[in-house]
């Protein structure tokens, strides 16, 4: 196997665990879309709402902790003043948590509407 597919595979199945995480921790609305191929930027991109700044915050910090358990490490984390917007960047997976009125703003699915969706479910 070519190193840079099994590089693939494990960003998606990294991208697929953080996705299920989400869904375990009442996040609503996931979508983990695969940008490979149309995003010089990055090849996955997951996007959930949270509940509160708290809740999305705690998300955050447990999908950092699942990459580290991967072997995985986290390039940065960003979010706005009031935490509606929380941005986990692993640079071949980015993870957005929204408030949701601030994701319905951004629209980023729409934004990659050329995307295809990537299936998570259990």
């Amino acid at each position: 196997m070519e190193q840079g597919s099994r590089a693939g595979d494990e960003t998606l199945e990294f991208a697929v665990e953080a996705a299920r995480l989400l869904g375990d921790r009442h996040c609503t609305d996931i979508r983990l879309l695969d940008l490979r191929g149309i995003s010089q930027v990055c090849d996955f991109i997951l996007i959930g709402s949270g509940t509160s700044d708290r809740q999305m915050r705690s998300v955050a910090d447990e999908i950092g902790a699942l990459a580290k358990e991967r072997g995985a490490s986290k390039f940065r984390t960003n979010n706005d003043p009031a935490s509606t917007w929380i941005i986990v960047d692993f640079i071949d997976l980015v993870v957005h948590l929204f408030e949701p009125s601030r994701r319905a703003y951004y629209d980023l699915e729409d934004l990659w509407s050329d995307a295809a969706a990537v299936e998570f479910a259990r």
